[in-house]
C-alpha cells in the first residue's frame, strides 16, 4: 500500500434511513501479522447490509457498535502482505502483491482499500470478472453452509427454493443442481422468471402471478425433502408444512417483515411479525419427523474448519465452470444510497456491486 493512498470508505454514524450513508477519508495502514492489504475493486451488496443500517443486525450491534462500515465481501489486487501472512499452507496457497483475490470481512467491506485476515482471502479465478466476484462469497458460502453443513440433500431428492433469482436463491439453485437435486424455485415478479430457470431450477413459481403453494404442491405432491426460506413469517409455516417426512426447512433470513421502501423499519410490522412467526415445538418435530434449522453466517467466521473448505470448492467450482457467479448489477461507489433502496425494494436480480 503506496502511502499517498487515501483510504475513503462508507461510515453509518448511527442506525436510519439512506442518510446515514456518510462517506470519510483517512490515511492508509500497513497490514499487521497474519493480515493482507487489498485495494479494492468491487464490492458486494447484501441485504444484510440494510439490516445492518437499520441498526436491528444483532452481530453488528454485538461486535462492533457504532459507527460502522457495513459490507462482507469484496474483490482485488493484493498490495502488501503482513508478517506471516504470505505462507502456503495445505489448505491456502502462497499470496503475493499483485495477485487478484477475493476477500471476506466480518462488517469494514465499502472501502477503497481493505485490510483483512489472510485466512480469509482467496484466489480470484481467472475466468471471473472483478465486478462478478466481488458478489461470489456471501452468497455461496451461505448456499453452502445451508445444504453441505445443514440439509445434506440426496442425489435425486426435491427442494423448493425461495428468492430463486436472489442472490443467495440462484446460489442455492446451482448448488443443489450440481449436487443432482430436482429444484423448483420461487420468484416474485415474471421478469425473474427466465433468471431462475436459466440457473437451472427444473420448475420456477411465480407467486405474482401463480398460487404459490398450489404449485408447491402440483410439483412435489409428497412433499419436499428441503426448503430454503429466507421470507420470515409470510412463509414459514407452509415451507414446513410441505416438508414430506425426514424433510428439513432451513431458515437465513427474515425478509417478508422489512420494508421495500423508505429505508427505515415499520415497528408496528416487526412486531406483528414477530408475534406472527411460528414457533416449532420439540415434541411435534419429533412426532412428525421434521427438521428446523438456522444460522446467521456471520456468526461463523471464527469456523475456519467449515467456511475455508466450502471457499475452496466454490473456488473450484467457479475455476471449472461448474457453477457460475450471480448476474450482477454495478453500482458507482457514491450511489451506495441508491444500491440499499434497490435491494430493499425486492425486484432486484442476482447480486449488486459497489466500484470504489
Amino acid at each position: 500500500m503506496t502511502t499517498n493512498t487515501t483510504v475513503r470508505r462508507v461510515v453509518i454514524p448511527k442506525a436510519g434511513s439512506y442518510d446515514r450513508l456518510t462517506f470519510a477519508e483517512s490515511a492508509p495502514r500497513e497490514p499487521g501479522r497474519g493480515e493482507v492489504a487489498i485495494e479494492v475493486k468491487g464490492i458486494g451488496v447484501n441485504y444484510a447490509d440494510v439490516i445492518v443500517r437499520m441498526g436491528l443486525y444483532a452481530s453488528a450491534k454485538e461486535m462492533v457498535g457504532w459507527p460502522i462500515t457495513p459490507g462482507f465481501e469484496v474483490s482485488g489486487v493484493v498490495t502488501a502482505i503482513g508478517p506471516d501472512a504470505a505462507d502456503a499452507s495445505p489448505d491456502m496457497p502462497a499470496l503475493a502483491v499483485g495477485d487478484e483475490v477475493i476477500a471476506c470481512t466480518l462488517f469494514g467491506g465499502y472501502t477503497s482499500h481493505l485490510i483483512t485476515q489472510r485466512a480469509y482471502v482467496f484466489k480470484k479465478p481467472a475466468n471471473v470478472s472483478f465486478d462478478a466476484a466481488a458478489g461470489v462469497p456471501a452468497v455461496m458460502l451461505t448456499a453452502w453452509y445451508a445444504i453441505h453443513e445443514l440439509a445434506h440433500p440426496r442425489p435425486g431428492s426435491i427442494a423448493l427454493v425461495h428468492s430463486a433469482a436472489g442472490g443467495v436463491g440462484g446460489s442455492l439453485v446451482q448448488l443443489l443442481k450440481l449436487a443432482g437435486v430436482r429444484v423448483v424455485g420461487v420468484v416474485g415478479g415474471s421478469h425473474k422468471v427466465a433468471s431462475a430457470k436459466a440457473l437451472g431450477c427444473d420448475v420456477v413459481i411465480d407467486k405474482s402471478t401463480q398460487d404459490l403453494w398450489a404449485e408447491a404442491k402440483n410439483a412435489a405432491p409428497a412433499g419436499y425433502d428441503s426448503v430454503y426460506d429466507a421470507n420470515g413469517v409470510e412463509t414459514l409455516k407452509a415451507s414446513y408444512d410441505h416438508l414430506r417426512r425426514a424433510g428439513k426447512l432451513v431458515i437465513y433470513g427474515f425478509t417478508t417483515m422489512m420494508p421495500k421502501k423508505g429505508g427505515k423499519p415499520n415497528w408496528f410490522k416487526l412486531a406483528a411479525g414477530f408475534i406472527r412467526t411460528p414457533r416449532f415445538n420439540p415434541l411435534e418435530l419429533t412426532n412428525e419427523s421434521k427438521s428446523v434449522m438456522a444460522f446467521n453466517l456471520s456468526y461463523l467466521f471464527d469456523r475456519m474448519d467449515i467456511l475455508q473448505p466450502a471457499m475452496n470448492d466454490i473456488e473450484g467450482w467457479l475455476a471449472d465452470g461448474k457453477i457460475q457467479p450471480p448476474p450482477v448489477t454495478t453500482y458507482p461507489f457514491a450511489d451506495v444510497a441508491k444500491a440499499h433502496a434497490d435491494i430493499e425494494s425486492g425486484k432486484t436480480v442476482g447480486k449488486l456491486v459497489l466500484i470504489p
